[in-house]
């Protein structure tokens, strides 16, 4: 340990091992001469540095056995995040006092923020300077209906000025689409991006990887082909072909979103003004100047009525003007899941069924596929609706669509075929009747028990329909998993929750 004046203190360092997710933690003796002089104590915030790189860590103060004399420990996120390797030093000071968590009492105690003070937040959040409590404070004083229209159009500007930003050559429109989500399989952005990227639009789709879902678009397609792209090889696909689907982690775009719905998960809340604001904020960092937002409706679906669907489209729809973009947003069935397969390589197996037009194709999500393409043509083209929809269904009929995904597959780095699992379980009717209700996330949960997203072949292949018709013996899914254990498990957790597909008995 050698002192370095005001600029903190040179210590050994080691990796702990300890997977923190995306949280910096720092591990100190309890003995520690540093901890005594500065009067360093648990949850303390500290900067550390090195190699010209610096983050501000979490104190975890640990017993004197765990650490040699004069050695730090950092997470593995931290580790990585300075680039260490072993017999390394780092420096550790106080961190900088965060002024912007002035502005988030002001927050908690019912003050509106202007964009100056939202800016400040966001700013210091993607710097790095918030620890998950202060995250929590924010997230929480502005949950529910305590951000008005001018505070979430200000959250959203200054998400995307804190991140990179696409700009693309010429002035054309670029188009994207999204999902609220809230409901299983629902994996038509692939075909939608096949369909109109082969119509002529540009549409360079970025997405995520599952967050509490069973699979992202970015999980499904990682199945066939590379997702994670730099931003040269995205406008070199782009360039080719005019579309592209990739994962957006791979690039800086509205970076603070993804810190933002880490600790949202863990609170799980959801609210209107961080949702509107994460979507647009990373569909305008790409670009995008037209915006097609998908709200499924339905009693297990994020949204439950029409009435919250039109509050949260009027609103997503104002913000979008007061950030310059066209955005429409379009109400679709959440009553049950859409596709038949839910985890990544049963729903790419789905996509790809649509696409080549096969006879086992899902039905519900090739007629999706198609309503949402024919939104996204009528946009670009204007000639309405039924036209924009029998335009789609033409490239998706005579395979044009298909050919257009098979290139985007291929200049992203490949095209393979969904893996099977090795362990896969029917579940059947018991009862005569008509099925009368799926339970979303329920089912996504089953899926997830299973193994998804983590382990891309396991899943659930849903073999039945609501209003469907079953007698003893029917098959109403197939779980799939990778291990007999998981499989078991997510078995056990459906015989627990009858409930997950409803059947009414005649």
């Amino acid at each position: 340990m050698v002192e370095n004046g005001a600029r903190g203190y040179h210590m050994h360092v080691l990796r702990i091992g300890i997977d923190t997710h995306e949280e910096a933690v720092i591990y100190m003796r309890a003995d520690c001469g540093v901890c005594r002089a500065e009067g360093f104590s648990a949850s303390a915030r500290l900067k550390v540095s090195a190699h010209g790189h610096a983050l501000i860590a979490t104190l975890n103060v640990v017993d004197s056995a765990l650490l040699p004399e004069g050695f730090v420990g950092l997470s593995s996120h931290a580790w990585d995040k300075l680039g260490l390797a072993e017999r390394d030093e780092v420096v550790v000071a106080w961190a900088p006092v965060v002024s912007s968590m002035s502005d988030v009492r002001r927050k908690i105690y019912g003050h509106r923020l202007d964009e100056a003070a939202i800016h400040g937040i966001i700013r210091d959040v993607a710097d790095g300077m918030y620890s998950d409590i202060q995250l929590a404070s924010f997230l929480t004083a502005s949950a529910g209906d305590r951000m008005d229209r001018q505070e979430v159009v200000a959250l959203t500007r200054a998400m995307v000025d804190v991140g990179e930003r696409l700009h693309w050559n010429g002035n054309r429109a670029i188009y994207d689409k999204h999902c609220i989500g809230g409901l299983p399989g629902n994996r038509t952005t692939p075909i939608v991006v096949s369909i109109c990227s082969a119509a002529g639009l540009v549409i360079p789709k970025t997405s995520s990887r599952a967050i509490t879902s069973p699979a992202g678009t970015a999980d499904t397609m990682a199945v066939i082909t590379r997702v994670d792209l730099d931003l040269p090889d995205i406008r070199h696909v782009v360039d080719q072909v005019g579309g592209c689907l990739v994962w957006g982690g791979a690039v800086k775009l509205s970076p603070v979103d993804d810190v933002l719905i880490r600790v949202e998960r863990a609170l799980d809340i959801d609210s209107e003004g961080q949702l509107i604001a994460s979507v647009l904020s990373k569909k305008i960092a790409a670009g995008s100047s037209h915006i097609l937002i998908d709200i499924p409706i339905g009693p297990t679906a994020k949204v439950r009525d029409e009435h919250a669907a039109k509050d949260l489209a009027e609103l997503m729809e104002y913000v979008g003007r007061a950030m310059g973009v066209n955005v429409r947003c379009v109400f679709t069935d959440g009553s049950q899941p859409v596709g038949s397969g839910i985890g990544p390589a049963l729903e790419a197996r789905d996509v790809l069924a649509v696409l080549r037009n096969a006879p086992e194709a899902p039905q519900d999500l090739r007629d999706k596929s198609l309503e949402l393409s024919a939104q996204l043509l009528d946009m670009a083209h204007g000639h309405g609706l039924d036209a924009a929809w029998e335009e789609a269904k033409r490239l998706l009929d005579n395979g044009q669509a298909l050919a257009q995904f098979e290139r985007i597959c291929r200049l992203q780095g490949g095209f393979n075929e969904p893996p099977a699992s090795h362990f896969q379980k029917e579940v059947l009717c018991k009862v005569h009747g008509t099925v009368s209700s799926i339970d979303n996330r329920k089912l996504s949960r089953l899926a997830k028990l299973a193994g998804a997203p983590q382990l891309l072949e396991a899943g659930v292949d849903l073999k039945v329909r609501c209003g469907q018709r079953v007698v003893p013996g029917d098959c109403l899914m197939v779980v799939h998993s990778g291990s007999s254990g998981e499989l078991e498990y997510a078995l056990g957790y459906y015989q627990s929750n009858p409930g997950i597909i409803g059947v009414d008995e005649t």
